[in-house]
Formats: C-alpha cells, sequence, structure tokens
C-alpha cells in the first residue's frame, strides 16, 4: 500500500472534499490518499505575506506526515511553497509541489508549454520557479484569465469559459504544444479543454498527486531527496536545545528517531 498525503496549505479550505473526490478517482488501486487543510490562516495564499503565515504550519504537517508513516506528501500550492523547507525537514519521504511536477511533466510531453494563471500578480513568482527549476526555455508564456483563486469554483461557467480562452490563445498564438493550469484551484476542466484542444492539458492537482504515487515508489529504491548538501536536515538536538517545539505551535514533531 501506498499512502499519500495531501496538504492544502490554507485555513479551512473549501476544496478539500472536490480535491479528495478527484485523487481517489485518480489513484492506483493500491494507493490511498488524505486531503488535510490547516486549522487558521488566510484562506489562499495570493501574497508573500499570506505564504509566510502558513509556512510554519505546512512544514511541521510534513514532517508529522512522515512520522506517522505516510509515503509522500504533496503541498497543493502551485507557487510549491516552502517545498525546500518540507524536503529539509523530510527525512526520506518525498515532498512534492504542483508547480515542479507539472512543468517537468510538460517537458516530457512537449517541446513548449504555456501556463493558465489567475492573475498578473501570480506570474512573477511562478516564473521564478520555471527558471529555477531550469525550464525557462520552454515556457511560450503565462496567460492569467482575471480570477483569484476563491472565484474559480464560484462560477465555474465563467471559469471555464475564460481558461477557454487562455489556453486556446496560449495554443494558437503563443505556440504551446502542451498547457498546464497554475492552480490547484483550477480543478475539474482539464478532460474538456484538451479534447477540444488537442494538446496535454495538465491539471494541478492530478498531475503531482500521480508524482507523488511515482516518487514513492522510487524511494523503496532509495531514490529520494539527497541529505548531502541543499536538503540536509536540521539537527534535533540543535531544535531541542533552543526549545523550539515550546516557542513555535505544532513543532511537536521531532524526536530523537527524527534524526537523519
Amino acid at each position: 500500500m501506498t499512502d499519500i498525503l495531501w496538504i492544502d496549505p490554507v485555513g479551512h479550505a473549501d476544496f478539500s472534499g472536490d480535491i479528495g473526490d478527484i485523487l481517489a478517482e485518480a489513484a492506483r488501486p493500491e494507493t490511498t490518499v488524505d486531503v488535510t487543510a490547516l486549522d487558521r490562516g488566510p484562506h489562499h495564499v495570493e501574497y508573500h505575506y499570506y505564504e509566510s503565515l502558513v509556512t510554519p504550519d505546512v512544514l511541521h504537517r510534513v514532517k508529522r506526515a512522515e512520522n506517522e508513516g505516510y509515503d509522500a506528501t504533496v503541498i497543493g500550492c502551485f507557487y510549491d511553497l516552502a517545498l525546500e523547507e518540507a524536503r529539509e525537514v523530510s527525512e526520506s519521504m518525498p515532498v512534492v509541489g504542483p508547480a515542479e511536477a507539472t512543468t517537468h511533466l510538460a517537458t516530457t510531453l512537449g517541446d513548449s508549454f504555456s501556463v493558465v494563471v489567475g492573475r498578473q500578480k501570480w506570474v512573477p513568482q511562478m516564473r521564478d520557479r520555471v527558471r529555477q527549476y531550469g525550464f525557462g526555455d520552454h515556457l511560450a508564456s503565462f496567460r492569467p484569465v482575471d480570477l483569484g483563486v476563491l472565484d474559480f469554483q464560484d462560477d465555474p461557467d465563467r471559469t471555464e469559459r475564460r481558461l477557454r480562452e487562455a489556453a486556446t490563445a496560449a495554443v494558437e498564438e503563443d505556440h504551446a504544444e502542451v498547457v498546464i493550469l497554475g492552480c490547484t484551484a483550477e480543478y475539474g476542466f482539464y478532460e474538456e479543454l484538451q479534447d477540444d484542444l488537442g494538446v496535454p492539458v495538465l491539471d494541478a492537482v492530478t498531475a503531482p498527486f500521480k508524482f507523488a504515487e511515482l516518487l514513492a515508489e522510487l524511494a523503496d529504491l532509495g531514490w529520494t531527496h539527497s541529505k548531502r548538501g541543499g536538503y540536509e536536515s536540521p539537527p534535533v538536538d540543535e531544535i531541542a536545545r533552543w526549545g523550539i517545539a515550546d516557542d513555535y505551535e505544532n513543532a511537536d514533531v521531532w524526536t530523537e528517531e527524527s534524526e537523519p
């Protein structure tokens, strides 16, 4: 069995039930998936300030997932919020981010890709991510649709129309061979768009989940993030000596067994 945790990095997420249903349908027969949202904080992370507020809770939730025996975790935000930090705190459990997963997959399915995003506000940070992953030369465009995270599921007809317009322009004008829906709240639209456009349309919920299934399997071969260098874990004895668990809520995830 493979047990995967999907973390929605916002407080009281409205989409958790829908995402759980989507992932359960996409999962392999031997995979179980749990979806959890934070129980406090902002309801989206479109601003850096909001990201900073939720990051400690996300990181401690990741470490708790490893302690509880999950085989992989997905942080459900296309900013790949705290992805590097999460791989630090995880000793060996794979941690997946939607942007990294979808852009890697896109470059195996076509030479160029476009990302359909909600707002222009998101583009600089997402562009930095694409460049960081080494895929800048494959990026055809970002196409904003002028919708915030909480707008996507509010009026599905409007969302579908705007996503279709943006994705069509990406293919016909920007010559994208693959389209990525660049927000986990854009779920539920990729199949019809894909059929109509005739190119792969990667959903930011399903794609990282399937990527997590693969990485969980590869971890059985010992292939997970390296602890030599950038993902080296913080020393548990140092965390204990500084009283981190006493100073920070939800930080009671560090034990001697956590020492890498």
